[in-house]
């Protein structure tokens, strides 16, 4: 699978994963909730399959506020373990470019 990672990769100490699929409607309202309760003291990784409901777009649009929001699109819907294990990826790998 190829895979298309947004923005900068400059990262907090706490990533929160987000796996998606057709979740547009959910997802403009759980980031800013995310992010106010937080203080905007975390980043958010959106780990979308290619949701046909615009899901990725709308988190593309959402980084123009959000700048510790990534979006990581990947090419077909492959499941949420898969998701889940793309995001602990990516955390680590940038974990340990930072050390």
């Amino acid at each position: 699978n190829l895979y298309f990672i947004s923005k900068s990769i400059v990262m907090n100490n706490t990533l929160i994963i987000i796996p998606t699929y057709n979740e547009a409607e959910n997802i403009v309202k759980i980031i800013p909730e995310i992010f106010t309760v937080t203080d905007n003291k975390v980043d958010i990784l959106v780990v979308d399959d290619m949701s046909p409901d615009g899901t990725g777009s709308l988190v593309l649009d959402m980084q123009n506020t959000y700048p510790n929001l990534k979006l990581f699109s990947r090419t077909k819907k492959s499941g949420l373990g898969t998701a889940y294990c793309a995001g602990f990826e990516y955390a680590d790998c940038y974990r340990k470019r930072d050390s």
